[in-house]
């Protein structure tokens, strides 16, 4: 089991790492808007600090991982030409070999994002259910 963990751990890695790739791909001007808008969210997801299923959970935690981000990455990488991959996967090393500073400010932007649309979500459901229980 402890094998299998540590595949999916370093899989996980490799994905955040292509996540770079695309992060740099969707601010290259000769990558499509499409391609740009699915690279934000595939990023947004992949570095946001909450998960649908949290990592701590054994197997289960890496699925969302394994299993959502493979389909976007994939899908993204098809629609972003090859001269740009090349070009930002050589940069995304470049920066990978040199000591990079965490960004704090991307994480608490990211962690309020989120929070901003657990809100709109919750006020929406609510809505949802007091409509409903008024028509009734």
């Amino acid at each position: 089991m402890g094998g299998v963990l540590a595949r999916l751990a370093q899989e996980a890695r490799r994905l955040k790492a292509e996540a770079v790739v695309l992060y740099l791909a969707a601010r290259h001007p000769a990558t499509p808007w499409a391609a740009r808008l699915l690279v934000v969210f595939i990023v947004g997801y992949a570095l946001s600090p909450i998960d649908l299923i949290p990592d701590f959970i054994p197997v289960l935690g890496y699925l969302d991982e394994l299993i959502l981000l493979p389909l976007l990455l994939a899908l993204a990488l098809r629609m972003i030409p090859e001269p740009v991959l090349a070009e930002c996967r050589e940069r995304a090393a470049r920066m990978a070999a040199q000591s990079k500073p965490v960004s704090q400010i991307a994480g608490v932007m990211i962690f309020m994002i989120w929070l901003l649309v657990a809100v709109i979500g919750g006020l929406w459901a609510y809505d949802l259910l007091t409509i409903s229980h008024a028509q009734t």
